[in-house]
C-alpha cells in the first residue's frame, strides 16, 4: 500500500517538475516552484501587525485562516507600490508555514528544462541569496526565487506563530 502511495508521490513531482508560476515586480519577472504554490488571490484587506519588518504587511484571513502576507517589492528594497487590480498575493507554503506574496501581477506557468536553467552569477563575490537560479526562456530570462531563502528560520518561526 505504502508503495502505491510513493509511486503516486513520485508521479506529482515529476508533473511538477520544472514548472515555475512567473510573476512581475517592477520590470523583472521571477518565477517560483510550483510545487510551493497553493493558490493565487487577488490583493485583500490586511490587517497590520505591529513589531513586524516593514515588508511583512500584516495577515489576512484567508476562509478561516490566517496568514501573514510579505510584500515581495519591500522584500527585495523596492520602493512600494499601491495595491490595484492587478496586485495578486501568491500564497506558498515553506515548510508547512503557509505565507502570501505580493506581487505587482502573475503573468504564467512556464516549464523551463534543466537545461535552460542556470546558477546566478556571483557579482563581487556576493550571491544574492533570494536568486537559486537563471531561467532561459528564449530571449527572456526569469530569475527563478528560492523559497527557502525568503525568511529566515526565526522569520518563519515568527509567522507561523501569528497563524
Amino acid at each position: 500500500m505504502s508503495e502505491a502511495i510513493d509511486r503516486i508521490t513520485d508521479l506529482e513531482e515529476d508533473t511538477q517538475k520544472g514548472k515555475f508560476l512567473t510573476f512581475v515586480v517592477g520590470q523583472e519577472v521571477y518565477g517560483i516552484e510550483i510545487k510551493f504554490v497553493t493558490e493565487i488571490i487577488g490583493i485583500q484587506s490586511i490587517t497590520e501587525v505591529p513589531e513586524l519588518p516593514n515588508y511583512i504587511r500584516g495577515i489576512i484571513n484567508l476562509r478561516g485562516k490566517i496568514i501573514p502576507v510579505m510584500d515581495v517589492r519591500l522584500r527585495f528594497k523596492k520602493e512600494f507600490l499601491e495595491y490595484n487590480d492587478r496586485t495578486c498575493i501568491i500564497v506558498i507554503d515553506i515548510d508547512g508555514v503557509s505565507i502570501g506574496l505580493i506581487v505587482d501581477s502573475v503573468a504564467e506557468v512556464l516549464v523551463i528544462p534543466d537545461e535552460d536553467i542556470v546558477p546566478p552569477p556571483h557579482v563581487n563575490k556576493v550571491q544574492n541569496r533570494y536568486i537559486k537560479a537563471i531561467g532561459k526562456v528564449g530571449a527572456d530570462i526569469k530569475l527563478l526565487l528560492d523559497c527557502q531563502q525568503l525568511l529566515s528560520e526565526e522569520e518563519l518561526e515568527v509567522l507561523n506563530d501569528l497563524g
